[in-house]
């Protein structure tokens, strides 16, 4: 189905150019969802962040502590959803942002595939900062319940993060935009190469 979807537009003089997919990843507090924002609005992408899609559509139902059975069977409904939504806007040759948590190997694994099959030009950029600096960040973020806020994480789902998150194997690097910052700033996306 996403195979079948013409990918690209028509430049005059430049021939055909594909909308890419940018595809963030990276540990729980690296500022994935800031960096997914900046790079949207730079770039004129349309991001889609899982976390807000989830809160938005799934958050009125949570009643009391979180059930993680239950948050993960919905968050795969709304990542079927991003998916299908996301290869329809690359479609019309618009570039997309997925910011998806990806914190494990084999869903950025799957993601590759899936993205491969459909045929689709490919971005991966890769959020982080130390732990300590992503813990404070998180704390931070569930005090003033800013712009990125979506839900609390209390420190026992943060650790929860860490124990699950999969760092990437070196090949998983190749090519990818690194956005590492060690200060406690959020990095921005670096300027768009000429």
């Amino acid at each position: 189905m996403a195979a079948a979807l013409l990918l690209s537009f028509e430049m005059e003089g430049f021939g055909t150019m594909p909308a890419t997919l940018n595809l963030i990843f990276g540990p729980c507090g690296a500022g994935k969802t800031t960096y997914t924002h900046a790079l949207a609005r730079r770039d004129g992408a349309v991001p889609f962040v899982l976390d807000e899609w989830g809160a938005r559509l799934f958050g009125p139902d949570v009643q009391g502590p979180l059930d993680f059975g239950w948050m993960v069977e919905r968050l795969g409904r709304c990542q079927a959803l991003i998916w299908s939504t996301a290869t329809a806007v690359l479609g019309a040759g618009t570039p997309v942002v997925l910011d998806l948590g990806l914190m494990r190997r084999e869903h950025r694994d799957r993601l590759r595939k899936m993205a491969a099959e459909a045929g689709l030009s490919t971005q991966w950029h890769f959020v982080d900062a130390p732990q300590a600096i992503r813990r404070a960040r998180v704390a931070g973020r569930n005090e003033t319940q800013g712009e990125t806020f979506v839900r609390e994480v209390p420190p026992e789902m943060f650790e929860m993060f860490e124990a699950i998150y999969e760092a990437p194997a070196p090949e998983e690097l190749e090519g990818a935009v690194l956005n590492v910052t060690h200060d406690g700033g959020i990095g921005a996306p670096a300027a768009q190469p000429a």
